[in-house]
């Protein structure tokens, strides 16, 4: 695609249409963190940044960038992982993190009103304050609600509660030509032509920009009661889960962990587990209105974990146990990261039923590729995230045993009937396997997709199926 090289003019018209120079970042003034996401792996500087503060000035770059062929990346906290809010064509970078205000909270339809920017953790906290509940739970709080929608953010919450897509109920979208629209709204039901709402969730930024979405809510659980649960084996463990689901007592979560990955949590935060002398866990949590109804629900699932040979049930029904507990489960990826000079993430989904046989698979990887493999994920919904990591291999080695391993990986996740992402998304990174795994035909149906709302193809260029 020949784009326009962006040049002083395209500057000058862009300050322009701003009116505050603060907020329009050029050349040496753009900052490092612009041209890569939170793994790194993908860097490219965009020509511009502007840090837009309404949907107006956001319609009025676009219409600028469609007029005049240049490419637009959105963006907001840059904490994805596959390259997504990289300018791999550079032009313009449309940072929408100051983009960050409640609109509205409507108590009685259930929904809130915000804008793009506004940071998963403040939605929480927000909503909480008004005695709601917001149930999506990406690991990653600092990353912003725009972003969650864009790749259909699952979480630790979503064997009871589903994913971010099953919480919009509106959106209102900024098109490549610069046109204002809105999709969906507070309506509870709709079947009023083609679903436009749940296109542009998970589209990555590549159909339209975001600039306002009404979120559904819940009245907020009181309470919550976490179990670890150790087990002797994984394949004990995950060969557990789908006895627990059809018990018809679902959990809000249900984890999987082994013994390494918790001692190198351990290290990272200087902090010690609950326990980590077996091979494998489950941590599991459980929510309700009273002590009364978690204990009912915890106790037929703790009766079926010991019939499959747990070793034990810690149960955590204190807030200071609880938070210990998940805060090492939030910080296995960091821990990981810090045990590595380098690692790139397969972030695969599969039959729940599968998840072992996939972890096992992993494990038999390392030696047969000769890199380490750290894995942990959402036993409850099949999501494996397994990390590859460099450590002292050399450029070259490190980028064909990566490779081969990322092949291998998503090789046997597609023999499994799995998909490549369940919820960091494809971006640039992993465009490739994207394309090994689905039909021609779908992914032809995908461009057309995109060609119908971006002819000229300015919006995110180069990413998930292009």
């Amino acid at each position: 695609m020949n784009y326009k090289i962006f040049g002083q003019k395209d500057f000058e018209a862009v300050t322009h249409i701003i009116g505050d120079t603060e907020r329009v970042l050029y050349r040496e003034n753009i900052n490092e963190e612009y041209s890569h996401d939170e793994l790194g792996g993908t860097e490219c500087y965009p020509d511009i940044v502007v840090r837009a503060v309404s949907t107006e000035e956001v319609s009025a770059v676009m219409k600028y960038a469609c007029e005049n062929n240049i490419p637009v990346t959105p963006r907001g906290s840059g904490t994805g992982l596959v390259g997504g809010a990289v300018p791999i064509n550079k032009g313009i970078v449309m940072d929408l993190s100051l983009m960050n205000h409640f609109l509205e909270l409507d108590e009685e339809n259930l929904t809130v009103t915000v804008e793009p920017g506004v940071l998963l953790m403040e939605l929480s906290k927000y909503v909480e304050e008004h005695d709601l509940f917001y149930p999506p739970d990406p690991g990653e709080k600092t990353a912003t609600i725009g972003g969650n929608i864009n790749t259909n953010a699952g979480g630790m919450r979503a064997v009871k509660y589903g994913v971010t897509r099953d919480y919009v109920r509106g959106l209102e979208i900024v098109l490549p030509n610069g046109n204002i629209v809105s999709f969906g709204g507070k309506v509870v039901k709709n079947s009023s032509g083609y679903a436009m709402k749940d296109l542009i969730v998970g589209s990555e930024g590549t159909l339209g920009i975001i600039t306002k979405a009404i979120l559904k809510l819940l009245p907020l659980p009181k309470k919550a009661i976490s179990l670890l649960i150790p087990f002797p084996s994984l394949e004990q463990a995950i060969g557990t889960v789908p006895l627990i689901i059809k018990s018809k007592t679902i959990p809000t979560a249900i984890e999987f962990m082994q013994r390494q990955t918790i001692m190198d949590a351990e290290e990272f935060l200087g902090k010690k587990f609950p326990d980590n002398q077996s091979d494998s866990y489950l941590l599991l949590k459980f929510d309700g209105n009273s002590t009364e109804e978690i204990e009912a629900s915890y106790d037929r699932v703790a009766k079926i974990c010991l019939e499959q040979g747990a070793i034990d049930i810690l149960i955590s029904d204190t807030e200071e146990r609880n938070d210990s507990i998940w805060k090492a489960r939030g910080a296995f990826l960091e821990a990981i990261k810090a045990s590595t000079t380098y690692m790139d993430e397969v972030d695969v989904v599969v039959p729940r039923n599968k998840v072992s046989e996939i972890v096992e698979f992993s494990h038999k990887l390392q030696d047969q590729v000769g890199v380490r493999i750290k894995s942990f994920g959402h036993a409850g919904d099949g999501n494996l995230h397994a990390y590859i990591l460099k450590d002292d291999l050399s450029e070259e080695e490190w980028e064909k045993r990566l490779a081969l391993a990322m092949e291998e990986m998503y090789k046997k996740a597609n023999e499994l009937r799995g998909q490549v992402s369940g919820e960091h998304g494809i971006g640039y990174a992993k465009k490739p396997y994207l394309k090994e795994s689905l039909d021609p035909e779908i992914m032809g149906i995908m461009r057309g997709i995109k060609m119908a709302f971006d002819p000229k193809n300015i919006l995110n260029p180069g990413k998930v199926c292009q």
